[in-house]
């Protein structure tokens, strides 16, 4: 489980977030969606001990970030897909169980390549990957870890629709079979909508939780969601929400 309580984050002067307070619940996936400079990377980065706040509270399972991070209790995927160019696919999944001190498991490791798409490019080097290829394996090397808690920051941002359609089919039918903690931001409210238990929207200049949507579409999500009346209209909400708290 994720908390922050009054959590401010400032930089030189400039607050990026202000008074943020969070509950994410162990195995929930949770999107963050807002407009650029809002604060959604800082809030993520903070979730993760990447940032530590200027004020207020973050805790992991009751713990800081950091004592999450040092325990291999976090995991990471970010919009650049961060592949070791010499290692090849399946080396890249299997590095962060290494680093950590875990024992890496060649067979679950190609299993997870496997379940991504990418069985038969276990030995390709990052340069012979697609875009989408490349994301997948991070997205691997992340659940590879084992880590309870996911945090994803626009991972499918470089990627063509279709591309960031089929990942994000991918992605919750992974969720849905591992059930991690996730906390995913996107600039896509479809995307958001789609993917989520509960959509977060933020906005504003120190940003802040605007609003909370719970998401209501069948499981298990595939493509044709996406023509039906119910998401469309939870889009609609959505993106309404975020034009009358645009600053």
């Amino acid at each position: 489980m994720i908390s922050l309580e009054d959590v401010t984050v400032a930089f030189d002067g400039f607050t990026a977030i202000s008074n943020v307070d969070l509950r994410v619940e162990q195995g929930e996936f949770v999107t963050i969606v807002g407009p650029s400079g809002c604060g959604k990377t800082t809030l993520l980065r903070t979730i993760g001990g990447l940032e530590e706040p200027t004020s207020g509270r973050v805790r992991i399972d009751g713990r800081s970030p950091e004592a999450a991070q040092t325990n291999a209790d976090i995991g990471f995927v970010f919009q650049q897909h961060t592949l070791f160019p010499w290692k090849s696919a399946l080396e890249n999944v299997t590095f962060l169980r290494k680093t950590a001190g875990n024992a890496p498991e060649a067979d679950a490791a190609r299993a997870l390549l496997r379940s991504m798409g990418l069985e038969g490019f276990e030995d390709a080097r990052p340069k012979e990957l697609s875009g989408g290829m490349k994301q997948r394996v991070s997205i691997a090397r992340a659940l590879h870890l084992d880590a309870d808690v996911l945090l994803m920051d626009e991972p499918f941002g470089e990627l063509d629709e279709i591309t960031r359609d089929e990942l994000g089919v991918e992605i919750r039918d992974l969720w849905r079979r591992e059930r991690k903690t996730v906390v995913f931001v996107t600039h896509s409210v479809p995307e958001a909508v789609f993917l989520a238990d509960r959509c977060l929207v933020m906005c504003g200049q120190p940003g802040r939780i605007e609003a909370t949507f719970d998401v209501d579409l069948p499981e298990p999500r595939e493509e044709d969601v996406f023509g039906t009346r119910s998401f469309q209209e939870q889009v609609a909400q959505v993106r309404q929400t975020l034009h009358e708290n645009y600053a």
